[in-house]
């Protein structure tokens, strides 16, 4: 973990509450230049000391280490070729979630490519093929959209929102379209202003899915009219397929909405500096 010895360690968190600040500031990063591995010794103090000033400063000092690591992990994936959404995803959901390991996720999302799985025919029309996985996730699983709590930060979290099996347009496209893609259908996300949706797009046939509404199967004429209702001129990207990238900035600016909402500007000021990552 460290050169430290555990009493050295001992003696730079009986520092955190000193009172001269350089101090205080010295041995936080002493502490942040030992990594993420020092995080379960951090908890272990939390949970031993009586002192409430040094158990607020361990969580800062938890909460920075997490945020680093999170922030590596964004860069990693921002670089990576392949810029895998569900990776994406789980990235994000340990801002919220620091502890959530990949693996539960990824365990949780084959789990429900396996129940539309064993429901799916692949020699049925695409329309069909919609249905049936509309069926599986709305009606059998009972996915619905969080119109209660629409603007809760758990509707950004994709774990929250496969305990809850409520999410807003945009969580709920994402794991139509994980499971859309892993059955190999041509299926994409569009950046609709106020509102997420799928594209089912071949050269012979394009029609668009709205996961917030049951699947609801609709077409680029009625795009044209909810921009006309929103008095939006009609521009491509509204129509097109958007990158994975796109769905992961989305789902940042919705998160940074959500705390601004609730107040908690600290966390909107982290989330801008995610969002700066990407558009790097």
């Amino acid at each position: 973990m460290s050169t430290l010895t555990n009493g050295e360690l001992n003696a730079l968190v009986s520092l955190l509450d000193d009172t001269d600040n350089e101090v205080r500031n010295h041995v936080r990063e002493r502490i942040i230049s030992l990594g993420t591995e020092i995080i379960p010794f951090l908890e272990e103090k939390w949970e031993n000391s009586f002192n409430p000033e040094i158990q607020k400063e361990i969580e800062e000092l938890v909460h920075d280490l997490q945020f680093s690591l999170l922030k590596r992990r964004l860069i990693q994936w921002r670089d990576s070729e392949d810029r895998d959404l569900l990776t994406g995803l789980w990235i994000i959901n340990t801002y919220q979630y620091p502890d959530l390991e990949y693996e539960k996720l990824n365990a949780e999302m084959h789990q429900i490519y396996f129940e539309v799985w064993t429901a799916f025919k692949n020699d049925l029309p695409p329309y069909d093929q919609i249905r049936i996985i509309n069926n599986v996730l709305f009606n059998n699983l009972r996915f619905s959209a969080n119109t209660k709590n629409f603007h809760s930060p758990a509707n950004s979290m994709l774990s929250a929102v496969l305990d809850s099996k409520k999410g807003n347009p945009l969580s709920l496209c994402a794991i139509y379209l994980l499971v859309g893609k892993k059955l190999g259908l041509p299926v994409y996300g569009v950046n609709l202003p106020n509102l997420f949706v799928l594209t089912y797009k071949t050269e012979s046939l394009t029609f668009y899915i709205n996961a917030f509404n049951k699947g609801l199967i609709f077409s680029k004429q009625d795009i044209y009219n909810y921009l006309e209702h929103l008095k939006l001129d009609p521009k491509e990207e509204y129509f097109e397929p958007c990158a994975y990238l796109q769905i992961l900035l989305r789902t940042l600016r919705n998160l940074g909405n959500s705390f601004e909402k609730l107040g908690e500007m600290e966390k909107v000021e982290e989330i801008k500096e995610l969002i700066e990552i990407l558009q790097a």
